[in-house]
This record gives structure tokens, C-alpha cells and sequence, in this order.
């Protein structure tokens, strides 16, 4: 098995963007619990019900639902891998060491202005989950998915009260993370500040 790399980072830090350089460059399994999640939404699981009353609100989804699907990727999968989005608490690096042994952990540091403008900026499509933001990434069409073509919307999560709170509840639960992940001696801090590219190169640097 290659690399096993957790990246951490608040919302909007840009590692959704960077697991997918790492997928392309390095060929790594992007694992995204946040795509898993809002697939579950859309098809309207009994899974996607119950995590949309926490997503709609900022709050995590309960550790055992986002537990349960990161275990089902993990025994199909015998490349190296990327995880972005999980996890989140020290309750769930633990469950995770329990499946996997990671070998890189990842930490994306960005100041809460800059998250603001960032996540309030951002357009999804609905089909195919591709992500754009109206002045770093915007659409060729205003409004419209360059690879599917379906109408883009701004996630309920991404209005800038919820994106406050997204921030607070990161700070509370997520952050106890860098010390858990520091400890274990294979903790990198990258600044996430700087050009996609120039942010890469960092994280590659530290592999």
C-alpha cells in the first residue's frame, strides 16, 4: 500500500482541492466524507436524512454514521489513499488507527477571515460535485457546471452564519487533532495561504 495521508484544515482551507492534486500527481484514492455525505443527502438514504439535521446546522454528523462509511471504503481499497474531511475528533482518529495504520498527517492553516470569504464564495453542482468559487475557481457560464452542465448552487452550509459556526465547532472538536497527530511524531503544518500550486508543492515537500 502507498502513502495513507490524512489532511486536516477548517472548512474551506482548500483540502478538497489538494486531495484531488494528490489523486491526479500521486495517484491517491481521494476519500471524501463530505461527498459521501451530500450523495446520501441527495438520494435521500435513511443515512443522508439523518446527517442533513446536522450538516443543515454546522454540527458534525455523529461519529458511528461517518465511521461506518469510511470503514466500507477502507476494505475495498488496497492503493494508497488520501482522507479528506475525517476525522475530525480524537474519538474518531482512534476508531480510524483501529482499521488503518496512517503515515502522514497533513494540517492546513488558515485565519478565520479568509475561511469567511472563501466558503461564502463557493458554488457546488448538485450531479457530479464539483466545486467553484466565484473569484478563484468561477464557472466558464455564470451559474452553470463546466463539466455537466447543471445549475450550481451555494450549499446551506456555506452562508456565512452557518460558516461561522462550522469554524467554532472545528476550533472545539478538531483542533485537539494537531496535538493527538504530533505526538505520534507525523504531523506536517503547511500554510494554507498562497497559489493551489505553491500550497501543493508544500505538501509534497512533506511527504
Amino acid at each position: 500500500m502507498g502513502f495513507r495521508i490524512v489532511l486536516l484544515g477548517p472548512p474551506g482551507s482548500g483540502k478538497g482541492t489538494q486531495a484531488e492534486k494528490l489523486n491526479d500527481d500521486l495517484g491517491l484514492i481521494r476519500l471524501s466524507t463530505g461527498d459521501m455525505l451530500r450523495e446520501a443527502v441527495r438520494d435521500q438514504t435513511e443515512l443522508g436524512k439523518m446527517a442533513k439535521q446536522y450538516m443543515d446546522k454546522g454540527a458534525l454528523v455523529p461519529d458511528d454514521v461517518v465511521i461506518g462509511l469510511i470503514e466500507e471504503k477502507l476494505v475495498s481499497i488496497r492503493e494508497g489513499f488520501v482522507l479528506d474531511g475525517f476525522p475530525r475528533t480524537v474519538q474518531q482518529a482512534d476508531a480510524l488507527g483501529k482499521l488503518v495504520s496512517i503515515n502522514r498527517v497533513v494540517n492546513l492553516d488558515v485565519d478565520d477571515d479568509e475561511l469567511v470569504s472563501r466558503l461564502t464564495k463557493r458554488r457546488s453542482c448538485p450531479n457530479c460535485n464539483v466545486v467553484f468559487h466565484l473569484l478563484y475557481k468561477p464557472p466558464m457560464k455564470d451559474g452553470v457546471c463546466d463539466k455537466c452542465g447543471a445549475a450550481l448552487y451555494q450549499r446551506s452550509d456555506d452562508a456565512e452564519d452557518t460558516v461561522r459556526e462550522r469554524l467554532n465547532v472545528y476550533r472545539k472538536n478538531t483542533f485537539p487533532l494537531i496535538e493527538y497527530y504530533s505526538k505520534q511524531g507525523i504531523l506536517v503544518n503547511i500554510e494554507g495561504k498562497g497559489s493551489i500550486n505553491e500550497i501543493y508543492e508544500a505538501i509534497e515537500a512533506s511527504l
